[in-house]
């Protein structure tokens, strides 16, 4: 593996865990939240740094239907992101104490339901790129042939894995977090392990469901292409 795709691969997995645990600010409490949140800002930065050479590539070259999804989701996930980082520092208490702001309700509103966007784009945005990752890890361990027994093994596991995020999506009621905000609609009980879990199997529906979307798009995209032939 090129040491320009580990170190992409190493802050994008960085960056998805930091954002899986920022989202649990009742566990973690507002100080090391906002620390999260000052290394997901440094992180960001870089990430667009190494991947700076997209944004010039936009309006070039032909727009097929991947393309128009991947250029609309990465564009909704950094607005999201720079929403977040924007009304993050008017209501921080901590990090940034001396800003003063009479009623930051609104900016808190605008910050916990953007970060839930930031955090289903951003999810998407990896199952766009779910193939490229998958190939770049089995460079890194050396597999060079296909199996159908891990093939099937690994599909029942997304299964159960988007099987699981469904019902954790109705269980943590994901559509009001991302239309409603409810600050005292937290559970301060539960366990950091099972709260990550939670998280991720509902990442796991956007990247699973991105994935194979995009495999059935690109089948079709080839059909079409043979018969114009």
């Amino acid at each position: 593996m090129k040491g320009n795709m580990l170190i992409r691969m190493v802050i994008d997995l960085t960056m998805t865990i930091l954002m899986s645990v920022a989202m649990a600010y009742q566990i973690t409490g507002n100080t090391i939240h906002e620390l999260i949140g000052v290394i997901l800002l440094i992180l960001f930065i870089v990430h667009n740094i190494i991947n700076r050479r997209w944004y010039k590539t936009i309006f070039k070259g032909k727009y097929n239907i991947r393309r128009i999804l991947s250029i609309a989701v990465n564009l909704l996930f950094l607005v999201s992101m720079s929403v977040v980082i924007i009304s993050s520092v008017p209501i921080s208490s901590d990090i940034f104490p001396y800003i003063p702001v009479e009623n930051d309700m609104i900016l808190r509103q605008i910050h916990v339901q953007t970060s839930y966007w930031g955090f289903i784009f951003m999810s998407v945005h990896i199952g766009m790129s779910w193939g490229t990752i998958i190939n770049a890890v089995r460079n890194m361990r050396g597999i060079t042939s296909t199996s159908r027994i891990r093939t099937i093994a690994m599909r029942v596991i997304a299964v159960l894995i988007v099987v699981y995020g469904v019902q954790t999506s109705f269980e943590r009621d994901m559509l009001s977090r991302l239309t409603i905000y409810n600050p005292f609609g937290w559970s301060y009980d539960e366990s950091t392990m099972g709260f990550l879990i939670d998280y991720l199997s509902i990442m796991g529906i956007y990247i699973s469901g991105t994935h194979y979307v995009l495999k059935f798009v690109r089948k079709k995209e080839k059909a079409i292409a043979y018969k114009e032939r």
